[in-house]
């Protein structure tokens, strides 16, 4: 109990004189140790590279998970040390509602077929969008992570150590410098008249005594400086090891990318195959018959599978025996032609398809081998080729 309480005195005065001269730093009154140019540099590139970290990593967190209170829940369930929960994604939430949606209103019915077709697309991109989160929080995010709680923890906490040792040092240049004014003023100036004999026994004690003060001051300035030249190397080499960090977190970034465009690719893979099924070309949109400009290639396998060139030609997604179709040789069946109204208005990708007005009436019939999903449509002397997903069939 004795050995304690000594401690706590002696830490007391320890942390009383760091704050003195801390802040008679802050008011100009002390001289503070000046770090050299490289350490200052280090220090400086640490902590920007500490902030750009944080502000990465906050960002990108909510790049993978835009909801505030998913991430506060995921957050929780980490420092706890529990499981986070499987959470099913925006993606396959919509998926999950048009299939609903589709089965309600009618899986039959036109609007019900390209509900059920997109949900099942809806629910690919789902999937892929959670490989991607998985993969981004494994290769990404939990690198930068441990870096702030690991290895800037540590360096912190020697930066600190540092800083303790240079107030002990100044405080001890500080204690040195005014015991050497006094021996000076005690060893010049007696305390008392020289007349007296007494005085000059009194004044060779004092300079006595400020000479063994001044030697007990230089033995402690020794210790602390060894100290914080002790302290300085081991930060610096943490700091130098930022050199190291950056590397790391260098092809964590190029996982990262690559996590990315994967993802993209099998996104827009999806889409092509969805836009097949609904009889709407790549690059074809309402006003326009000229398909757009390909997406930039990539040199990934992925990428380079998904953004291959897929020209609006009917030929090229049509079944073998389609593609030899020629509407100007096709003849109505005898039996089997029907009415239908338009839904939406449709234009027409090539000479193959005929163009469509909502609301308007045309005869449309099927024949052998032709893909499920199209009919072929008259109106007048016009005829072509027409999605199914446009048209109410009436009778």
């Amino acid at each position: 109990m004795d050995f304690n309480m000594k401690k706590l005195a002696s830490d007391a005065g320890i942390f009383f004189t760091r704050a003195v001269q801390f802040t008679e730093e802050k008011f100009g009154q002390a001289e503070k140790t000046e770090l050299d140019a490289h350490f200052e540099n280090l220090l400086s590139r640490a902590d920007s590279t500490k902030n750009w970290t944080e502000k990465i990593l906050r960002q990108t967190e909510v790049l993978l998970q835009p909801n505030p209170s998913a991430r506060v829940e995921e957050f929780l369930y980490e420092k706890l040390d529990r499981k986070v929960p499987s959470r099913v994604t925006n993606g396959e939430l919509l998926a999950q509602y048009m299939a609903e949606a589709a089965s309600e209103l009618g899986p039959t019915t036109p609007y019900g077929k390209t509900l059920t077709k997109v949900a099942e697309a809806e629910k690919r991109l789902g999937a892929a969008e959670r490989d991607f989160i998985h993969t981004a929080s494994i290769n990404f995010l939990t690198p930068l992570r441990n870096f702030l709680e690991g290895d800037w923890k540590t360096i912190s906490k020697e930066r600190r150590l540092l800083q303790n040792r240079r107030l002990d040092l100044d405080a001890c240049k500080a204690r040195l410098k005014k015991a050497k004014a006094a021996e000076a003023k005690a060893t010049t100036v007696p305390d008392f008249q020289e007349t007296r004999p007494r005085n000059y026994i009194l004044s060779a004690s004092a300079s006595a005594l400020w000479n063994d003060e001044v030697d007990k001051a230089e033995q402690e300035l020794r210790v602390a400086q060894t100290e914080f030249d002790r302290q300085a190397e081991v930060t610096r080499l943490l700091l130098e090891g930022i050199s190291s960090t950056h590397v790391n977190h260098l092809r964590c970034l190029h996982e990262f990318v690559e996590s990315q465009t994967t993802y993209y690719a099998q996104c827009y893979r999806h889409m092509l195959d969805l836009q097949k099924q609904l009889g709407r070309f790549p690059g074809t949109f309402v006003g326009t018959t000229e398909p757009a400009s390909p997406p930039l290639s990539s040199t990934s396998p992925t990428t380079a599978a998904a953004t291959m060139p897929v020209g609006p030609s009917v030929a090229g997604l049509a079944p073998p025996g389609e593609a030899a179709l020629c509407l100007e040789e096709v003849t109505p069946p005898a039996s089997g032609t029907r009415k239908a109204r338009v839904l939406y208005d449709y234009e027409a990708a090539d000479s193959s398809e005929l163009a469509l007005l909502a609301d308007e009436l045309i005869t449309v019939y099927s024949l052998p081998g032709m893909d499920p999903d199209w009919l072929i449509g008259e109106r007048g002397n016009k005829k072509g080729k027409v999605p199914v997903t446009y048209l109410e069939l009436l009778s």
